[in-house]
């Protein structure tokens, strides 16, 4: 496994004020932040649905203004105002500050693939209206080529980032295809449960990527519930269902525990949940 070549960008996150009595600031885990420090280059947020661990993420991306990818806009989406108020009410401490990297929910990527899929068609349906109009007035292919330029420069683009159409490929595959073109060295990346469209195989193939891409200068934070990411070598874990939150070993996690205790002897689960056989 690479090794990393520098420290954190990020030092830690704390609050500024006391503001309470509405979302964010309800939720436990939030209500009772002080400050966390990201002392290695992966910090994992861990815990039920509902105990903060997107909502700091958000926060912190917010706070970081780090550009979003998928179909969110964090900046400017309405839905994610809270988090916008949350990003102004922390503090973040920077051992250097990263202007690269960004924020990524998996629950947004699908709809990113989508409209990537749909820039494309707009850019084809573009340069066959003018090559249709060209042809039609005579005009010379060297000018058609002129006008058709923007958009085949910006369709080149996007198969030299994401292939030739990311929508048909499988949504793990296209993900990590976004992952690995948009990542450059020395980034701050937050990412939001990035197992969700990942098959147990290519959770592995994430963590051969963050693993090169720390020994780039990066940094990770990420929220998840995934067992295999969780496992990465020397990452630092924060624990949501605590209150405050804590730092927690990984082998202490209730996420490893249940998964090994499950895949060790599914029977004794299935019998329990199921009511069948023997207890």
């Amino acid at each position: 496994m690479l090794e990393p070549v520098s420290s954190v960008h990020l030092k830690s996150i704390s609050r500024r004020g006391a503001e309470e009595g509405s979302f964010p600031f309800t939720v436990p885990a939030i209500r009772t932040l002080d400050q966390l420090s990201l002392e290695t280059p992966v910090t994992f947020f861990v815990g039920e649905n509902g105990s903060g661990k997107s909502t700091l993420l958000e926060g912190i991306a917010a706070a970081a203004r780090l550009p979003t990818i998928g179909s969110a806009d964090l900046q400017r989406d309405e839905t994610l105002a809270a988090q916008r108020r949350l990003g102004k009410a922390l503090r973040l401490a920077w051992a250097k500050r990263a202007t690269r990297g960004f924020f990524l929910r998996a629950e947004d990527f699908f709809g990113f693939t989508k409209r990537v899929a749909q820039q494309r068609v707009e850019l084809q349906q573009q340069a066959a209206e003018i090559e249709k109009q060209y042809t039609a007035e005579g005009r010379s292919p060297y000018a058609m080529g002129l006008a058709q330029g923007p958009m085949r420069a910006s369709l080149a683009d996007m198969e030299r980032r994401y292939g030739i159409d990311l929508d048909a490929n499988s949504h793990g595959q296209s993900f990590l295809k976004l992952f690995q073109s948009r990542f450059v060295p020395g980034g701050l990346y937050l990412l939001d449960e990035p197992e969700a469209p990942l098959s147990p195989q290519s959770q592995l193939a994430l963590l051969g990527m963050i693993a090169e891409m720390v020994a780039q200068d990066a940094q990770f934070v990420i929220a998840t519930h995934s067992p295999m990411l969780l496992a990465f070598p020397n990452a630092t874990i924060y624990n949501f269902d605590a209150t405050p939150i804590q730092p927690v070993a990984y082998e202490n996690l209730d996420h490893v525990r249940i998964t090994r205790d499950f895949l060790t002897a599914p029977e004794r689960y299935l019998n329990r949940i199921l009511g069948t056989g023997s207890p």
